[in-house]
C-alpha cells in the first residue's frame, strides 16, 4: 500500500511540476517581447479578427508566441468587436496590454506617449527647434547625429530613395528633403534623434515608393528631384500653382539660366525668410545653394532647401507645359506666370501701383 501511496504521489508531484513549468512557459510567452519605447504600427483591415491578427502581431515581432496568444484570447476574449484601422503599439505591451488596446480602438493608454508635428516646408534647423521643444534631445544633439558621416552612410545604405549625393561636403545637413512632414507618435520624450529619423525615413519611403519607377527613370536623379520640389515647396505655398513654378524652372534649366530663386539665396546665407532682408553680400554669395550668380546658370542648388511635400514631387515628376520663364507673387499669394523679362517687369510695377507688391525695408 505504502509503495502504492508512493507511486501516486511522484505521479501526482510529476503533473504538478509540469504543470507549473506549463505555466511558467505560458505567463513567460505572454510577457513583452522586449523593452523598446519604438511605436510600431499595425493595420487591421477588412474581415480581420482578435486571432487572425496573431501572424501580423508575430510577424512584427509584438508577440512571442502566436499559439500563447491565441489560446490567451480564447481564455479572455474581448468583449468588443475589433475595428480596422492603424493601431500603435510598442515591443514594451505585454498580450494583456496588446488585446486591450486592439479592444479599445487602438487607445492604449500611455501618459508619456508624445505626438511631433513637422510641417511641410520647414527645414532642417527648424526640424531641430521642433525636436529639442517636444523631446530631451537638444538642438546640437540632432546636428551631432547629422554630421556623424557612419550614420549617414548606413541611412544611405537602407533606404533606396538616399544616395552619396548627401554627403557631399557642401551640403549643410545631409538629411535636409528627406524627412516627410507629418504628424508621428513616439513612446515618451526619450525618443532618440536616430528614432526619430528613422521614422520619418520609413514614412518618406512609403511615400515615395508609389513613384519609385518615375523616380529612377527620371532625367534627373532622385537627388536633384528631391532638391527642385524642396524649391517649389517654398516659393509655391499653394500647391494649385506648383506645377507651373516647376514648368518655369525646368524651362530654365533646360535654357541655362539661373533658376534665380529667393528661397535658396535665403538657405545659402542661412537666414530665414521671415527673419529679415539678406544683405547684397549674401545676395551674391557663392556657396552652392544660391541660384542667383551666374556660375548657377542651368543647376540646382547642391541638395534640398526644406522638406517638401509629396505634392512637390509630383510636380517635378508631372509639370505644367508651359513656355514660361518668370513667375512672382503678390501680397495675397496669388502668382503670375510670363514668358519674358519686361512682361515680368510690367506686371511687378502693376502690383505695385495696386498696393499688391511686398514693402521691403532695406
Amino acid at each position: 500500500m505504502k509503495k502504492f501511496l508512493l507511486v501516486v504521489s511522484s505521479i501526482l508531484l510529476f503533473f504538478v511540476i509540469l504543470a507549473l513549468i506549463a505555466l511558467f512557459t505560458y505567463r513567460k510567452l505572454l510577457s513583452p517581447v522586449g523593452t523598446s519605447d519604438t511605436i510600431i504600427e499595425i493595420e487591421v483591415k477588412e474581415g480581420s479578427t482578435y486571432s487572425t491578427m496573431a501572424d501580423i502581431l508575430y510577424e512584427k515581432k509584438l508577440i512571442r508566441s502566436k499559439l500563447a496568444y491565441r489560446v490567451y484570447l480564447k481564455l479572455n476574449p474581448p468583449k468588443e468587436v475589433l475595428k480596422t484601422g492603424i493601431y500603435s503599439l510598442t515591443q514594451k505591451m505585454g498580450v494583456e496590454q496588446i488585446v486591450g488596446s486592439l479592444a479599445r480602438d487602438g487607445k492604449y493608454i500611455n501618459d508619456q506617449e508624445i505626438r511631433i508635428t513637422f510641417k511641410e516646408g520647414i527645414n532642417m534647423r527648424q526640424f531641430a527647434s521642433v525636436i529639442a521643444a517636444n523631446t530631451n534631445n537638444t538642438e546640437e544633439a540632432v546636428f551631432e547625429y547629422l554630421n556623424d558621416e557612419s550614420f549617414m552612410e548606413e541611412f544611405v545604405k537602407k533606404y533606396w530613395f538616399l544616395s552619396e549625393d548627401i554627403l557631399n561636403g557642401n551640403i549643410y545637413y545631409p538629411l535636409e528633403g528627406y524627412l516627410y512632414p507629418n504628424t508621428y507618435n513616439f513612446a515618451n520624450r526619450n525618443v532618440s534623434v536616430e528614432d526619430i529619423f528613422t521614422k520619418l525615413l520609413d514614412e518618406t519611403e512609403k511615400q515615395l515608393e508609389p513613384y519609385r519607377e518615375e523616380l529612377e527613370n527620371s532625367k534627373y536623379s532622385i537627388h536633384q528631384i528631391m532638391t527642385l520640389a524642396s524649391v517649389i515647396e517654398l516659393e509655391a505655398p499653394k500647391s494649385e500653382y506648383r506645377k507651373l513654378v516647376s514648368s518655369v524652372f525646368q524651362n530654365r534649366l533646360a535654357k541655362k539660366m539661373q533658376l534665380g530663386s529667393d528661397v535658396t539665396t535665403y538657405y545659402g546665407a542661412q537666414v530665414e525668410l521671415s527673419e529679415r532682408d539678406l544683405y547684397q553680400a549674401e545676395i551674391e554669395a557663392e556657396n552652392g545653394y544660391n541660384t542667383r550668380p551666374a556660375s548657377m546658370a542651368g543647376k540646382l542648388p547642391v541638395g534640398p532647401v526644406c522638406n517638401p511635400s509629396i505634392e512637390s514631387i509630383e510636380a517635378v515628376l508631372h509639370p505644367e507645359t508651359s513656355d514660361y520663364y518668370y513667375f512672382l507673387s503678390d501680397k495675397n499669394g496669388k502668382m503670375y506666370f510670363r514668358k519674358t523679362y519686361q512682361e515680368h517687369l510690367q506686371i511687378k510695377q502693376e502690383l505695385i501701383d495696386q498696393g499688391l507688391w511686398y514693402d521691403y525695408q532695406n
